[in-house]
């Protein structure tokens, strides 16, 4: 029964196994999940490591998502790998996260291939080291005709700079007469996004325990269930991301609407919203 926390507590105490089947079974899988990889530097930390090697544990982490994604038959993976903020960090960083996605990319590209993904990515791509870019435009070349899951690289991103180029893309096609105000709406305006092909994500995970989507798919993520975990991004494994799964599972989804009201929530009289009078009824409102 969606809900209930106890179906939760249950479903956690099960092994890895028997919780695959359980949240397969309940149906209702995101199509779309989205990640904000938060956590290494404080992983790496607690280790008295330096950084970089938060970020390289960090991509065990990503194999896992990988798999459970294909296990849950989840679409759709966005990883906020590398945001507009980043930049930001001391240069040394900086250039070591380039080398080590280039790297990565390199090393996984043929298991990818063998798990049937294909890589997409998000964000201003030519602000991209050269040898990064070229890593990257490969494995998207190579990868392109695969079916099991799509997984979109958020790289050089910002939420609010994607919404600037898609305003700019829209007002480029208007200024050209391709298409009229009349006709400007969401699905127009989604042409400019970067991956306008892409389903808005059902779910977005934050690991670390931070509460915020720091410029993370500000447009996409408007109806998108959060979950919070306070779990490191190194130590999140594939358990925590079917467990989440099963929390959105057990979430409500409205979409701004409103839910269906039975007996207990109208009165005994069973008095309908739609009904004239209705909503006074419920509400106890002296006209």
């Amino acid at each position: 029964m969606r809900g209930d926390p106890k179906n939760l507590q249950k479903l956690a105490a099960l092994d890895d196994d028997r919780l695959l089947e359980e949240v397969k079974g309940r149906g209702d899988i995101p199509a779309h999940v989205a990640i904000i990889m938060d956590g290494n530097g404080r992983w790496a930390k607690r280790r008295f490591l330096p950084r970089i090697a938060g970020h390289r544990a960090g991509r065990h982490s990503v194999r896992r998502c990988l798999q459970a994604c294909r296990k849950l038959g989840v679409g759709n993976l966005t990883l906020y790998t590398f945001s507009q903020e980043n930049f930001k960090r001391p240069q040394s960083e900086v250039k070591a996260l380039w080398l080590f996605l280039q790297e990565t990319l390199l090393a996984e590209v043929e298991d990818l291939n063998r798990q049937g993904i294909r890589v997409v990515a998000s964000g201003a791509l030519d602000q991209l080291p050269d040898k990064a870019r070229a890593a990257l435009e490969r494995a998207i070349v190579f990868l392109a005709e695969n079916k099991n899951l799509t997984l979109n690289l958020a790289l050089a991103y910002g939420g609010r700079q994607e919404v600037i180029h898609a305003a700019l893309v829209l007002a480029r096609r208007l200024a050209a007469g391709e298409i009229t105000e009349e006709q400007v709406d969401e699905d127009e305006f989604r042409r400019g996004l970067y991956t306008p092909d892409l389903p808005d994500p059902d779910l977005v995970i934050r690991t670390s325990g931070e509460a915020r989507l720091s410029n993370f798919l500000i447009w996409q993520t408007a109806y998108s269930e959060i979950l919070i975990t306070p779990v490191l991004w190194p130590d999140f494994q594939e358990r925590d991301l079917m467990l989440a799964v099963a929390d959105f599972q057990n979430r409500e989804r409205r979409f701004g609407a409103l839910p269906e009201f039975g007996a207990s929530e109208l009165g005994q009289d069973r008095t309908s919203l739609s009904a004239p009078g209705g909503w006074r009824r419920l509400l106890k409102v002296i006209p």
